[in-house]
């Protein structure tokens, strides 16, 4: 009888140490695939890439994005949601998978989407509208680019593109006191600090095999106003004052070489690295690149070096005209449960509209952040990327863009090297984008 009693008793205690109110007050609120209690009434599904999650491999972002997680589950203990990270590799392959998904509505109900891709989704009609939930001032504060970006044809808000990136001018100030606006002052200043300093190129870029190469040039494409494809995709970069201004692109490439501003190396440059090793090697006197590689010439040089660097607007055809490629992530949504819409557009802006731009160290999309949150209000150049983003475009997400890339990455090739003129190069490269755009279409 004794011994009934004690394991009753010893029951009693087992089922008061692991009661719901117990287990749930220890429970992790933010696991590898869950985000909120596992017990919660409300359930979401939604995917992400590693960089931007609490799977990052650098600490301080993982840190970041679990910090936010925390923070939102504990304001919604009756939401979950289950997560699916994928790898930050292979985004073609995953975002095409996930437009198919989308297209058979078995989409996540909210998911990241790359900026690149969004046209696709778009033009699939496979995202839910967000109107009720964003303003005209919200809109207003947004890029012009990112507004653009996220606005279906009939109007419709789909998407929170919450982080972007931008190229530009880096110069040394001692070699460069005043950067060139033009194209022209480009060549003729690079040649000149290059004729008079041996060992030092005057201005290097992207000009090898590789996406970096015609993203980082194609900005003197668009400053003229030039188009790659129209609304539908199909390409028209050799047509009409579209001719000319690829023209335009590919004859100031060639003349870089030609007049000595660039050394005829730029045509095998493949990586934005080459940039910052001729940095620490005192070797070049300007470089066109991403934005970041201004705060990683800032970790690599000595505080003496790296004040010698600063940043312009890359120069283009004329001073009226400016462009920079941009790029990043947006979230979409994909579920027409108001509910689940409503709680998932609340977490995209409670955890990335702004705070997750600043995890992981990028620009934001919305102008007055640069005003208002401290990350970017501590640093004055975030204010001058502000400035440089305004005149941002991205590229179009359709199927023939990476056809066009790879092929005018050919033609500029081609120029560098001088094996063939500007106009054949192009025309060259025209007709493969063309049999290649016919046979997506079918035809």
């Amino acid at each position: 009888m004794r011994a009934l009693s004690y394991i009753l008793g010893a029951l009693v205690l087992a089922i008061l140490a692991y009661s719901p109110a117990t287990s749930l007050a220890q429970e992790e609120l933010v696991t590898a695939d869950r985000i909120g209690r596992t017990d919660a009434p409300i359930v979401l599904t939604w995917q992400i890439i590693a960089p931007h999650s609490h799977l990052a491999t650098i600490q301080q972002r993982a840190d970041g994005f679990r910090a936010l997680y925390e923070e939102w589950a504990r304001a919604h203990p009756d939401v979950r949601i289950d997560v699916e990270v994928i790898p930050g590799e292979r985004i073609n392959e995953t975002q095409t998978r996930l437009l198919e998904q989308a297209r058979v509505g078995q989409a996540p109900d909210f998911s990241a989407v790359d900026s690149f891709f969004l046209p696709l989704f778009k033009l699939a009609g496979v995202l839910a509208p967000l109107n009720e939930f964003f303003d005209e001032a919200y809109l207003n504060d947004l890029f012009p680019f990112v507004r653009q970006g996220v606005t279906d044809s009939a109007g419709n808000v789909v998407a929170v593109w919450w982080s972007t990136d931008l190229r530009v001018l880096h110069y040394r100030t001692d070699l460069v006191p005043v950067p060139p606006r033009t194209e022209a002052e480009l060549i003729e200043t690079a040649a000149r600090v290059a004729g008079e300093n041996p060992g030092i190129d005057g201005y290097l870029y992207n000009g090898g095999r590789w996406e970096g190469t015609f993203f980082d040039n194609v900005a003197h494409f668009w400053a003229q106003g030039g188009q790659l494809v129209d609304d539908t995709g199909r390409p028209i970069f050799n047509e009409s004052s579209n001719r000319e201004a690829m023209l335009n692109m590919l004859r100031f490439l060639q003349q870089t070489v030609q007049a000595g501003a660039s050394p005829a190396r730029v045509a095998s440059i493949a990586t934005y690295g080459d940039f910052e090793a001729a940095a620490q090697a005192g070797t070049v006197a300007m470089f066109q690149g991403g934005h970041w590689q201004y705060f990683n010439l800032r970790n690599l040089l000595t505080p003496e070096e790296f004040a010698k660097w600063a940043v312009a607007p890359i120069p283009q055809l004329r001073e009226d005209l400016a462009s920079t490629g941009t790029g990043g992530w947006t979230q979409a949504v994909f579920t027409n449960d108001p509910q689940k819409k409503a709680l998932a557009v609340d977490f995209i802006r409670s955890v990335y509209d702004g705070p997750g731009a600043v995890v992981i160290g990028n620009p934001p999309t919305r102008q007055s952040l640069f005003q208002s949150e401290p990350f970017y209000t501590e640093d004055p150049i975030w204010d001058t990327f502000r400035q440089f983003l305004v005149s941002g475009q991205a590229r179009p997400g359709f199927p023939i863009y990476p056809t066009i890339s790879t092929e005018m990455q050919v033609a500029i090739g081609e120029v560098l090297t001088g094996t063939k003129s500007p106009e054949q190069a192009l025309d060259d490269a025209w007709a493969r984008v063309l049999e290649a755009y016919q046979s997506l279409q079918g035809t």
